[in-house]
């Protein structure tokens, strides 16, 4: 807060920051606002996604303070945890934060994962005891259950609300048909909370996951009707579903799209398979991807999920630019208006550099902090001098000065 104090400018002293940061704001309404005016068309194609990018803190004291797991460490570590929902847009392939919310593991929660751990270190304690064999089959009185009618976790229940309040804020200025999550969200109760919102999933399957054809066959006349066909084999695919073929150097790519259904689902599922082949050793590997919109073309199904990844960028530039990594608020409205200031500085970054990559496409964040840190030095050193220069010497400094620690300007 003193560092943003002194770049402040006049009424900007440090008590003023602290008042800012210690008020009630409606950021998503402001994120929005922005995102409105400045990046989106009436012929673009605009999808949501979600992640959470997880912030690493020291100390006791700060709202929310707990062990989440981070990718990037590869473990859990402390920190904060923070949800995203960004709009990405289909045209410009970037993506804008949209609304941010601070996950929060409840004493519920943790007392649970406590009995959890202790009921298996019990377990594993009574392995070699001999264990009472369970009748074979189906349990007797056991009935068929409606996997729509799923109870969602409290993660997933906060995320469904975030949603809620997303449709409610857009209204009808744009369509949102679809979401998109990592492989994280590629199960059933993900699904079920996606179209209770009114929207389609996107997301990812494991690469072995048990997919069955639909059953074609005729009834028999006996019993329920049968639902599942034969399992697909992944090594030998029908070449009916075959969609594309593409090579690059020594890897052939085969892209298939098949309705299938999965046990653990209650709809069918629109799967697209990538086998990507090394043709020198003949090494294969798969990726599914899934949707539940079954008229949603293969190439589209891949674009928006690779689409996805640009959520990763805003967590990037948040962490490495707008102090989404460096803030040391401890309480919880200063610790949410620090997060979703940095959301809200990579949107308006983005806007600013957007004008000027229509004369210079290389201009980035970094140019764009020397431009503004070399007027500030500029405008101080001016303030000093008992006579201003000329206006045109002022602005050739100007020009000399905003270049200086600038990576693509000239």
């Amino acid at each position: 807060m003193l560092g943003i104090s002194r770049w402040a400018g006049e009424n900007g002293s440090y008590r003023t920051v602290q008042r800012f940061f210690n008020t009630s704001i409606a950021w998503s309404k402001v994120h929005w606002c922005l995102i409105r005016h400045c990046f989106l068309d009436a012929d673009d194609t605009s999808i949501l996604a979600g992640d959470e990018t997880v912030v690493t803190k020291s100390g006791k004291k700060t709202h929310g303070l707990d062990r989440f797991f981070s990718s990037l460490y590869g473990k859990a570590v402390p920190g904060l945890s923070f949800f995203t929902f960004s709009i990405i847009s289909t045209k410009r392939r970037t993506s804008f934060p949209l609304m941010t919310q601070q996950m929060i593991h409840s004493k519920e929660e943790t007392s649970a994962e406590n009995l959890i751990s202790i009921e298996q270190s019990k377990k594993d304690n009574n392995k070699s005891k001999p264990k009472k064999k369970n009748n074979p089959g189906r349990p007797k009185g056991s009935k068929n259950k409606n996997r729509e009618n799923v109870d969602l976790s409290k993660q997933l229940c906060l995320i469904q609300n975030m949603l809620k309040k997303i449709q409610q804020l857009i209204g009808s200025d744009i369509s949102l048909i679809y979401t998109v999550f990592d492989g994280a969200f590629g199960h059933n109760n993900a699904l079920q909370m996606v179209r209770r919102c009114g929207m389609h999933l996107i997301s990812k399957l494991q690469h072995n996951s048990a997919l069955y054809f639909p059953y074609e066959g005729t009834y028999s006349g006996r019993g329920a009707r049968k639902k599942y066909g034969d399992r697909i084999n992944y090594h030998n695919i029908p070449e009916k579903y075959l969609k594309e073929t593409t090579r690059e150097k020594s890897v052939q790519t085969h892209i298939y799209q098949i309705t299938m259904l999965h046990k653990l689902f209650a709809q069918k599922l629109n799967v697209v398979i990538i086998v990507k082949t090394n043709l020198k050793n003949q090494a294969r590997d798969y990726v599914i991807l899934f949707s539940s919109d079954l008229d949603l073309a293969f190439s589209k199904l891949i674009d928006y999920y690779k689409l996805r990844f640009q959520i990763e960028f805003n967590f990037r530039d948040a962490k490495q630019y707008w102090g989404l990594e460096d803030f040391m608020n401890v309480k919880e409205t200063p610790v949410t208006n620090a997060a979703n200031l940095a959301f809200f500085m990579v949107n308006l970054s983005q806007a600013l550099i957007a004008n000027v990559n229509l004369h210079n496409l290389l201009f980035g964040v970094q140019d764009l902090k020397a431009y503004f840190r070399g007027r500030k030095y500029v405008d101080e050193t001016l303030k000093l001098l008992s006579q201003k220069p000329d206006p045109i010497l002022i602005q050739q400094i100007f020009d000399q000065i905003t270049k200086i620690g600038g990576v693509n300007t000239s």
